[in-house]
């Protein structure tokens, strides 16, 4: 039972990962390419729990002996807003992920901080004081955007100049990549600035991974013909996991599970192969007593509450048109005009409802229809209802 990981623990030891070996094999020979003075970039797509996060700290893990990694959590960024995300918030995320990487691998820094601090301020005359009666002048600086950013976006590559003796490249991990759309400007510019940078360094890889559907229109602003990456970026899709896969899995990781035939094609089926619920709901699952259709079937209603529990708390943070919208889309997917003549409301009135709601990743918009992202979600959603004759507003 150890080695079955929790659901929500992406840092995995080498006992609990498990498979991905193609996946490993594609990434690690397409970063190493860093070695060779290419600047590859990676986007990894692939439903939310797929495993995405847990692959990168894998990759992370295995090259760090050779390369500088640097990992990026972008969902950090809201320790530094104010009022809003801004292109500022990720440069800040940037400069200090990256010197704590540092740090871990041993690579001195200090120059580069104090670098950093003449280098990303405007200083202007502020007073006079007297020391020893002799008119000292004081002045006071504030930090400069656009100085700060290229001292941010060009550190990478002075720092593998510095240390290419002793490091085969620099290699940057972003994390959480979907966190870019709550940003209170033009993300496609930003994508296109960061391009413009990552286009002219050497020796240095990129891998963006997020929470977003592979319909996500950030994904086309990455790596769409038109988009900022378009052509330079390689879109590499996390599948699920298959029923063979998840058998082989579970019978490796969770011997202690008696699945008859048919319970294992429910369990299957409840947990679509995605490793978070089938980690999440195996643990949950009584051990050496025998799992049949019916067992399954009753577990899975009761463990609901624990396998959406990232859900149900994003489910009450929202406003009541929110709610609204995705119970109207909980028996089939709607065009927009449809949603608001459920709600009561004109078209205008729920765009900005809409767009968080794709934003958080809890609707997407397919072929002119918005839908529920997660169909265990919707599930629980249709189960409130018919237990208690309404949704769980």
């Amino acid at each position: 039972m150890r080695n079955l990981p929790l659901g929500n623990d992406n840092d995995l030891d080498q006992s609990q990962f498990y498979n991905r070996t193609e996946e490993i094999s594609f990434i690690k020979d397409n970063l190493e390419l860093a070695k060779k003075a290419s600047t590859p970039t990676i986007l990894l797509t692939g439903i939310r729990g797929v495993g995405k996060t847990a692959l990168m700290k894998k990759i992370k893990k295995d090259l760090e002996n050779d390369y500088l990694v640097v990992y990026m959590d972008l969902s950090a960024m809201d320790k530094y807003k104010k009022d809003k995300l801004t292109r500022f918030c990720f440069m800040k995320l940037f400069y200090e992920s990256f010197i704590r990487a540092c740090n871990e691998s041993d690579i001195i820094t200090v120059d580069k901080r104090i670098m950093k601090f003449f280098k990303t301020r405007n200083f202007k005359f502020d007073r006079l004081e007297s020391v020893n009666d002799i008119p000292v002048p004081i002045l006071k600086s504030q930090e400069d955007y656009s100085k700060f950013t290229d001292f941010v976006m060009n550190l990478p590559q002075k720092i593998y100049d510095d240390y290419l003796n002793d490091i085969d490249g620099v290699l940057i991990f972003m994390d959480e990549f979907q966190i870019l759309k709550q940003l209170d400007e033009d993300v496609n510019s930003f994508l296109w600035y960061i391009r413009s940078v990552i286009q002219s360094q050497r020796n240095i890889g990129y891998i963006f991974s997020g929470s977003m559907s592979i319909k996500d229109e950030l994904i086309s602003d990455i790596a769409g013909q038109k988009g900022a990456f378009g052509g330079r970026i390689l879109n590499y899709e996390i599948k699920t996991f298959s029923h063979a896969t998840t058998k082989s899995y579970l019978n490796e990781k969770a011997e202690y599970l008696q699945f008859t035939d048919d319970g294992f094609d429910r369990f299957y089926n409840c947990t679509k192969g995605i490793p978070f619920y089938i980690n999440t709901f195996a643990r949950l699952l009584p051990p050496f007593e025998q799992l049949d259709e019916e067992r399954i079937v009753s577990e899975f209603k009761k463990s609901l509450p624990y396998l959406l529990i990232h859900l149900t708390n994003e489910w009450y943070k929202l406003t009541a048109q929110e709610q609204r919208i995705i119970t109207a889309l909980v028996d089939k997917p709607l065009r927009r005009i449809e949603i608001a003549k459920k709600l009561n409301v004109t078209s205008g009135a729920i765009g900005a409802s809409l767009k968080r709601l794709q934003n958080e990743t809890l609707i997407e918009l397919n072929n002119g229809q918005y839908q529920i992202y997660d169909s265990i979600f919707r599930t629980w959603l249709k189960m409130e209802y018919e237990e208690k004759g309404d949704y769980p507003y």
